[in-house]
């Protein structure tokens, strides 16, 4: 992993920490059809979220075992966030960026909850030291 890759991800951080900052533009669907059925509701996200996700989802970000990793219970842990390696941070990203495809609304309760940004915050103190796998 380069300093340049890390320095893609970590420069979304300051505007995903903005207080008050909204991830969600509108949600779409959700419409009744003549036929009675109902459409889906989904997100449409900030461009800077779904550019986010977009580069996350580049293949030197990628874990392909991500799922038989407990990424959720690393997500839902300040502490083990705080201390986390580059492959973990790509295990968890990995899970974040996938969980969209089972659930609508996924990034953005990341997003809200501060999970994005915590894991950037590690990632960014990463790029800073002399972490093992990261390439200056």
């Amino acid at each position: 992993m380069t300093q340049t890759q890390i320095d893609a991800l970590v420069r979304f951080l300051p505007a995903f920490e903005a207080e008050t900052r909204e991830f969600v533009i509108r949600w779409d669907g959700g419409q009744v059809q003549a036929d009675g059925s109902m459409t889906a509701a989904y997100p449409v996200y900030a461009d800077d979220v779904k550019a986010f996700f977009q580069y996350a989802g580049q293949p030197h970000w990628s874990d392909y075992d991500y799922a038989h990793k407990p990424a959720s219970d690393w997500l839902n842990d300040d502490a083990f966030i705080a201390q986390a390696s580059l492959d973990q941070i790509k295990t968890m990203l990995t899970y974040m960026l996938r969980s969209e495809r089972f659930c609508d609304g996924c990034w953005a309760s990341f997003l809200k909850r501060g999970r994005v940004q915590a894991v950037l915050r590690r990632l960014k103190a990463l790029g800073a030291t002399d972490a093992p796998g990261v390439e200056k």
